[in-house]
């Protein structure tokens, strides 16, 4: 399969899943345009970017930051990657924060947080990617597979990914008449330490 001449938006691409999959992406061809939250991530993102150019050097790779909670962050994201490259083939969103706790242990800011990003900010990834992503394109979100297989201690990060996986059937619908394939990913549990 080749994606050249095809641009992609990876977020949340600096490091772990968001890396991985711009490293799985790269040498299809694409340009790739990624996204990290905040300067925490800009180390990783430096090391990534010349990773990806030394391994495929025809491609452009171009990274973003933005702290992706609010609407207005995930609509200069889209913007300014349109401006750069002008067109927006396939969106991968990996945005996402876990937390492990008891319920009777999580504050209401924590609960507010985890909100924000895994569901708020993917609504908003989903809305920007349904108004640019070209046609016959495609939109990748990331739930997780303890919706089918609840291990406990992961509440609020369970049932803040879950209106994901209907914000995406729902636009998976929105989208057929201009054939834009919108699909959810549950992997399992990952070692994020690396």
């Amino acid at each position: 399969m080749s994606l050249s001449g095809k641009v992609v938006l990876i977020t949340g691409a600096a490091k772990n899943l968001g890396a991985e999959i711009a490293r799985s992406l790269a040498p299809l061809g694409p340009s790739l345009a990624l996204h990290y939250n905040s300067q925490a991530s800009k180390e990783a993102a430096d090391a990534l970017t010349k990773e990806l150019v030394a391994a495929n050097p025809e491609n452009k790779v171009k990274f973003y930051t933005g702290d992706l909670r609010t609407a207005g962050a995930v609509e200069k994201i889209f913007k300014d990657v349109l401006q750069d490259f002008k067109r927006i083939d396939i969106v991968v969103n990996t945005v996402g924060k876990v937390l492990k706790k008891s319920i009777t242990e999580i504050s209401e800011e924590e609960y507010d947080d985890m909100f924000a990003i895994n569901s708020k900010a993917a609504f908003f990834i989903l809305k920007e990617a349904a108004k640019h992503v070209s046609h016959g394109g495609k939109i990748v979100t990331i739930v997780t597979s303890l919706l089918a297989a609840f291990t406990g201690m992961y509440t609020s990060y369970a049932g803040s990914k879950a209106p994901v996986e209907h914000f995406t059937r729902g636009v998976s619908k929105e989208l057929q008449g201009r054939r834009i394939s919108v699909n959810a990913i549950a992997p399992g549990p990952m070692d994020t330490r690396k």
